[in-house]
């Protein structure tokens, strides 16, 4: 058993493009089975800690923990320390992501772009690929789709493939970036009815989401990110019904007011 009191935890963590710095000393630990979901205006910086997490962004600054040991230590743009690139690699496999945009590849089949990644990154046997892909489109409502392709497919029905294919490469915690942003006001409930039954089943997840019916259901805390800096942490129930911070209180009531 890991021996581990956070899964992810990031420490002082900064990220500036240029002049402009989009994430101000964010500090944040999450524990295994923890739902945390951000929430915040547009350019807070909610997805850029996203991306930071798994490096698709670089951070300016800050220390990056993943399971309690120290992946990347970056100080004024320089990289003071990290871990090496081979546990690097295997550090990154833990954490699975889905995006805005489903970016499924529209030459493979809905079953081929969920084995692709097991059977070429983690050297998974192709029949336990396959194996594993059926159960977990079984799981997402779309067994029925194995063989279809992208393109005859919904956008609520594609976000779910990329679910699933995230899940196929059994990571242990799930970041979501707006998955539900991109898609048509009907079809966001099926998005959400996966991860709902993500969550009930234990999987650590990390949202930006702006759907707040989600976050108060599902997350055992909400994050309020604004100006690059987390303004507020708490459970559900108190940010949304009895929020301390201003920038918070006045997000809110225009979100719930519209």
């Amino acid at each position: 058993m890991d021996n581990y009191e956070y899964i992810l935890r990031t420490e002082h963590v900064s990220k500036s493009f240029g002049k402009l710095e989009v994430l101000k000393d964010v500090n944040l630990s999450v524990k295994k089975g923890e739902v945390m979901c951000i929430i915040g205006p547009s350019g807070a910086g909610k997805s850029t800690y996203l991306r930071s997490l798994n490096q698709l962004e670089t951070i300016t600054g800050g220390k990056i923990f993943i399971k309690d040991e120290l992946f990347l230590h970056r100080e004024n743009d320089k990289t003071i320390e990290r871990i090496d690139p081979v546990k690097q690699k295997e550090m990154l496999l833990e954490m699975g992501m889905v995006f805005q945009r489903f970016n499924l590849f529209p030459h493979l089949t809905v079953l081929d772009n969920v084995t692709l990644a097991p059977i070429n990154v983690r050297k998974m046997d192709k029949e336990e690929a396959r194996i594993i892909a059926l159960d977990l489109l079984r799981r997402v409502g779309l067994s029925d789709k194995a063989d279809e392709y992208p393109s005859r497919l919904s956008g609520g029905q594609q976000q779910r493939v990329a679910i699933a294919r995230a899940l196929a490469m059994q990571p242990e915690i799930m970041l979501f970036d707006e998955p539900t942003s991109a898609l048509d006001p009907e079809l966001v409930g099926e998005v959400l009815t996966v991860m709902k039954e993500l969550a009930n089943d234990g999987m650590t997840m990390l949202c930006v989401t702006h759907e707040m019916g989600f976050a108060r259901e599902v997350a055992d805390q909400v994050l309020f990110m604004s100006d690059g800096i987390i303004t507020e942490m708490a459970p559900p129930d108190v940010i949304f019904d009895n929020p301390k911070n201003p920038r918070t209180q006045s997000f809110l009531k225009s979100i719930l007011e519209s």
